[in-house]
């Protein structure tokens, strides 16, 4: 399950984002994309950059920050092999981890 924390980017972060970004767009809000958790940092994802790098937005602890952070390298074991959407060396889960299992109809 993914962490329910939300957080508005400040208006200073939020220029420079839209600045660096590559799409030029970035929300002025974003979850956090970690696994569900209650202390400690949160990143929000804003946008992707040059191949293998992300731009994301951290909040909690020491303030507030702009990062560049490269992308997780892990994949899944499924026959997709389904990449993990978050930055190399996050906590917890990877993202294909989180994903609640279709359970099938039974009438």
């Amino acid at each position: 399950m993914r962490c329910p924390h939300w957080r508005r980017l400040p208006l200073a972060p939020a220029q420079e984002a839209r600045e660096r970004s590559v799409s030029g767009f970035v929300d002025s809000v974003v979850q956090c994309q970690l696994s569900a958790h209650k202390d400690g940092e949160h990143y929000g994802f804003l946008d992707d950059l040059e191949y293998g790098t992300a731009l994301w937005f951290r909040w909690g602890g020491a303030g507030v920050d702009l990062l560049v952070l490269p992308d997780c390298p892990v994949a899944g074991q499924g026959p997709d092999r389904e990449g993990c959407c978050l930055f190399a060396d996050h906590a917890e889960q990877h993202t294909w981890e989180d994903t609640v299992e279709e359970v099938p109809c039974t009438s």
